[in-house]
């Protein structure tokens, strides 16, 4: 068997020699040809991996102005780091380069914002103007509020123009400083009102006197937004892009409760739902003060009681001898219709005349009064009204022959979905919460065309990339098969000789046509030059060693 397979060896090396040989005397414009062909083939293939391959460069800085792209390329060239420059002030680099070079130019404090800031004012010259000063301390204000502003994360790029008098004595012809800012917002964002009015403060209290009135705002297109941040500030209860958050987050809340309730009964998809809220976000405030009377009296509480008695006495009158005159006149006499027994009229049961008497009683009862006095703020964005609509589809039923089909819901099912409903959304019927469910057939709008349908849509889309791709893949197969193939088969596959063929030899000139045919050749040609090597090793081996070769045999039956 080693020397079958060394047999072997020799045979397909012998082949390569013979192969080499006939690549050799091939003519020069065949091998010329084949070396293009090879070439074609090769820088298709690495072309083509260029092209599908990521571009090798990234944005580093984009809308640079030129000073700051001076001063950003100076520092790329210091730190050995390749760049390219690109309309608009855009700078890229390196794809792995990016996130490092940012870092470092950013410790370099690059790129700066635009206008400059109060490190104006760290380089005053000696002797400057008091003009001079003014001006470059309103550079300054303007340089730091633009940086502020650029702080915002929908804002790329900023720049603040102050307009600020000279004081004056008089009072009647003081003005107001003015101010007008330029906003460049990021591609894709939106600034709100709320967002505008909070710029207008910031740059209303960083500068003294100015007013937020007195402040323009317009983005990089010319809108007025300074309108926006006036609006919301006349208007707070207005809506604004928190509130309408707000209701859209409070509406799909909503929604959610509901369909997570529905889905694992009817399956996902199966039941859909609206929701539409309203919501009072006015600001209230209500104090009440209330007085409760102290009708029964035992409940009644007693701050304070006074009580005040006096009696009064009238003088005896004047005694002396009988019969004397005296300087008072009698008291007239009292005649009572009815006196004690033994008793006459002015005299007492001690024969004394009873004196005359006079009382006064007076009495004062403080009360508490009750009173109650309550002070509420109503909360912002209480739910007023709630308003949901619900579909749901017909339930799958399976009948005797085992088909499915659809069928509507009962009134029974209808008034229990009707009711988990309420339950989920928390319906209350005292502020007015409307609620609507509706059982209907589904439009199977999960079916997908047929395949000829999307094959013609997805050409028509894509016609340009086929044809392209299509054409490459043409020149590829035309370069393999038309010029490589035949020139390789050349080579590999030797000529057949003339006497091999049954019809006498081939004529001059004539070759053998059709692919197909060719292949037939040389597979028979191979076949039958592999077997007579084979049977000529095994003879050798035979004729060598009888006793080895009768040992192979009587293996190959074991095994059989």
């Amino acid at each position: 068997m080693a020397e079958i397979a060394e047999q072997g060896n020799n045979l397909r090396q012998n082949r390569v020699r013979e192969s080499m040989e006939r690549f050799r005397e091939l003519p020069t414009n065949k091998r010329t040809l084949l070396y293009v062909g090879l070439a074609a083939i090769a820088a298709l293939v690495i072309g083509t991996a260029l092209w599908m391959r990521e571009p090798t460069w990234k944005v580093l800085f984009s809308n640079v102005s030129d000073k700051d792209g001076g001063q950003i390329t100076t520092a790329l060239q210091q730190m050995n780091v390749p760049y390219e420059l690109s309309p608009g002030g855009t700078i890229a680099v390196p794809a792995e380069k990016v996130y490092e070079t940012r870092l470092k130019l950013a410790s370099q404090g690059l790129p700066k914002a635009s206008g400059v800031g109060f490190e104006l004012m760290d380089n005053q010259k000696f002797g400057i103007s008091q003009f001079a000063e003014q001006v470059n301390y309103q550079r300054s204000v303007e340089g730091e509020l633009a940086r502020t502003i650029q702080a915002l994360s929908t804002v790329e790029a900023a720049r603040v123009h102050l307009a600020i008098p000279k004081n004056s004595v008089f009072l009647r012809e003081q003005q107001k400083p003015t101010a007008s800012v330029v906003l460049n917002l990021n591609p894709g964002r939106l600034i709100d009102a709320t967002q505008i009015h909070g710029i207008m403060n910031l740059v209303s209290s960083a500068v003294p006197g100015l007013p937020p009135r007195n402040i323009t705002i317009v983005d990089q297109e010319g809108n007025l937004l300074s309108s926006m941040g006036e609006l919301n500030q006349q208007n707070q209860n207005g809506l604004d892009q928190r509130q309408l958050s707000y209701v859209k987050e409070i509406e799909q809340t909503y929604i959610k409760r509901i369909e997570t309730i529905l889905e694992p009964i009817f399956g996902k998809g199966n039941a859909r739902a609206e929701v539409t809220a309203e919501l009072d976000f006015a600001q209230r405030e209500q104090t009440s003060e209330n007085y409760t009377p102290n009708s029964p009296p035992n409940a009644a509480a007693i701050r304070s009681q006074q009580m005040h008695e006096s009696t009064e006495r009238e003088p005896i009158g004047p005694g002396g001898v009988p019969g004397a005159l005296s300087n008072q006149p009698p008291n007239a006499a009292a005649a009572p219709i009815t006196l004690p027994p033994g008793t006459q009229a002015g005299i007492t049961a001690n024969g004394q005349a009873a004196p005359d008497k006079s009382s006064k009683k007076d009495s004062t009862v403080n009360y508490e009064v009750d009173r109650t006095i309550q002070h509420t703020k109503l909360p912002v964005g209480a739910i007023k009204r709630v308003s949901a609509a619900v579909v749901v589809n017909y339930k799958k039923k399976v009948d005797n022959n085992g088909e499915s089909k659809f069928v509507p819901l009962t009134q029974q099912e209808l008034g229990q979905i009707n009711n988990l409903v309420k339950e989920a959304m928390g319906y209350n019927p005292t502020r007015g919460d409307t609620l609507n469910v509706v059982n209907a057939a589904f439009a199977d709008n999960t079916a997908r065309p047929a395949l000829e349908q999307r094959a013609i849509d997805f050409v028509t889309e894509n016609i340009f990339d086929i044809a392209k791709w299509g054409l490459l893949l043409l020149v590829l197969l035309y370069l393999i098969f038309g010029i490589i193939r035949p020139i390789v088969r050349e080579v590999i596959n030797p000529p057949v000789p003339e006497e091999e063929y049954p019809d006498g030899p081939a004529i001059e000139g004539e070759e053998l046509t059709g692919e197909e045919g060719d292949e037939v050749v040389d597979d028979v040609e191979l076949q039958r030059r592999e077997y007579a090597a084979n049977l000529e090793a095994a003879r050798e081996i035979i004729r060598n060693d009888p006793r080895m070769a009768a040992q192979i045999i009587k293996e190959w039956i074991s095994d059989e």
